[in-house]
């Protein structure tokens, strides 16, 4: 009984990993290239369309196996994520980067909270929309739904929040670059890139518009909003928890705290990847592979969600991503300005 169990979760990872597949070569067409729309992207559409249309002639039995992919493949694949990224990636743009990125996430999560609760946006809805914004972008939402263990479409209208406003920024930022609207030095273009676009992809993509030493300087500051998820992801844990004890009423001896272990996998990986013992295209292969699980773990989550999840949210959490994305915008220039002239 077990070993059929176990032959059915095989059965459906197997499914979303061809899901995966044909997400990376869709990836590849010209214009979605152009567009700097990733793996990850294509999946969680191509899940959803799935999903809301022939997930009803799927076997019963393969269901485990989705969940397993947006689940366990997801934590994985969060764990490997820290092979993008060293110290000394940290080290070689200054400690102002640092600084930058501090301000930034604070600002975006107190901000998105904040409006959160003035739209009365479900907590978890806002809580993840903000998260997306001040970090990494879907990464970041993948990370948040292990601590909040939330619905997959709330996940879902996070992500799409981050595509549309990520999207807008990485075709606004060249255009604001090339008419010289913005006072800042190729250096500070960097910053102002990193620090506040949304997905990694769109931030090569926007720096590569500009200029080459735009762009590594704006991939760097954004690995270092990266590796701020980490802390973030326990702080959750623990206020979520706390909260959950309050509204259910349980002395605070009773709470139960859901410690989001893969995010000090998350660090480990980081630090052992600065100690540079691994060969370059080895760690390469290790991001690909990251990649292609994350590109799972979206589409695992894609096939889960059902459109009429989306009509029921309404327009809030896209008006809440909206308010983020001007602020990251206007106020990530004024602070990028001041802090790195210091």
């Amino acid at each position: 009984m077990i070993e059929e169990k176990r032959i059915h979760i095989i059965h459906g990872v197997l499914f979303v990993a061809l899901f995966a597949c044909a997400s990376f070569y869709i990836s590849e067409f010209h214009l979605l290239k152009y567009l700097s729309l990733s793996p990850l992207i294509i999946g969680i559409i191509l899940g959803m369309i799935y999903g809301n249309t022939l997930k009803k002639n799927m076997p019963e039995e393969w269901l485990p196996g989705i969940t397993f992919s947006s689940k366990k493949i997801l934590r994985l694949a969060i764990i490997l994520y820290g092979f993008r990224l060293t110290f000394q990636d940290v080290l070689s743009v200054g400690f102002s980067a640092v600084i930058i990125d501090i301000i930034i996430i604070t600002g975006t999560l107190g901000l998105g909270l904040l409006i959160g609760k003035l739209l009365n946006i479900d907590k978890e809805t806002s809580l993840l929309t903000t998260t997306g914004s001040a970090i990494c972008g879907a990464a970041a939402i993948l990370g948040m739904e292990p601590v909040l263990n939330n619905k997959p479409h709330k996940t879902a209208i996070a992500v799409s929040t981050v595509v549309i406003f990520g999207t807008i920024a990485m075709f606004l930022y060249p255009m604001l670059y090339r008419s010289g609207s913005l006072d800042l030095t190729p250096e500070q273009w960097g910053l102002y890139t990193g620090a506040t676009i949304h997905e990694v992809a769109h931030v090569v993509g926007a720096g590569n518009a500009m200029q080459e030493s735009i762009s590594e300087v704006a991939v760097i500051v954004k690995m270092i909003r990266v590796m701020f998820l980490a802390p973030i992801l326990l702080a959750c844990a623990l206020l979520v928890a706390k909260q959950r004890n309050k509204t259910e009423h349980r002395s605070s001896s009773s709470v139960k705290i859901t410690i989001p272990w893969f995010a000090f996998g998350f660090i480990a990986i980081i630090g052992f990847n600065s100690l540079d013992i691994l060969p370059q295209p080895v760690v390469d292969g290790i991001n690909y592979v990251d990649t292609f699980l994350l590109t799972m773990a979206m589409t695992a989550l894609g096939m889960e969600t059902h459109l009429k999840k989306f009509k029921e949210a309404g327009i809030k959490p896209f008006f809440q991503a909206f308010i983020l994305f001007m602020w990251l915008m206007l106020g990530g220039y004024f602070i990028v300005k001041y802090i790195s002239s210091i």
